[in-house]
């Protein structure tokens, strides 16, 4: 069972890699939604990873693969890690809330000095993510398209 889901895991993710475009298109795309993945805008989060992706020309559908990089796993811990860094940067603010407090209510009760360092945390650690996304994916489709001699595009 785990064996046929690994290669069914497998045949979907080469079914994405095997997008048409240059291998900038399709590290544009999927840098895009990185990117976008890392914003504390859930439920917007594939809209605005295939309209960054649109604006940059780069593959949509790999726009919203990539924001799979948040998903119920690494939510809370990315989300964290935003906030953290954006208190490094701008100073303490309040504290995080807890699991069980974190709700509209709560968050919206915190105001703009949570929201302004979880905002500028994320949107830090996503630009980073995304360009380190972008050199490894256009070096791996790179270096895959002369292997196997396709004109680069």
């Amino acid at each position: 069972m785990l064996l046929w889901r690994w290669r069914q895991l497998r045949r979907k993710l080469l079914w994405l890699w095997s997008q048409e475009g240059s291998p900038s298109t399709l590290a544009r795309g999927l840098a895009a939604g990185v990117f976008t993945g890392c914003l504390p805008f859930f439920g917007l989060q594939i809209v605005l990873g295939v309209a960054l992706a649109s604006a940059m020309r780069g593959n949509r559908l790999l726009a919203a693969a990539g924001t799979w990089i948040s998903n119920p796993l690494t939510t809370l811990p990315m989300c964290w890690l935003n906030y953290q860094l954006g208190v490094v940067l701008l100073g303490p603010g309040p504290a995080w809330p807890g699991v069980a407090d974190l709700d509209g209510e709560t968050l919206s009760r915190l105001g703009w000095s949570f929201t302004s360092r979880l905002l500028l945390g994320s949107l830090l650690i996503g630009a980073v993510a995304a360009a380190i996304c972008w050199v490894v994916c256009w070096h791996w489709l790179h270096r895959r398209e002369r292997r196997q001699g396709r004109p680069l595009g």
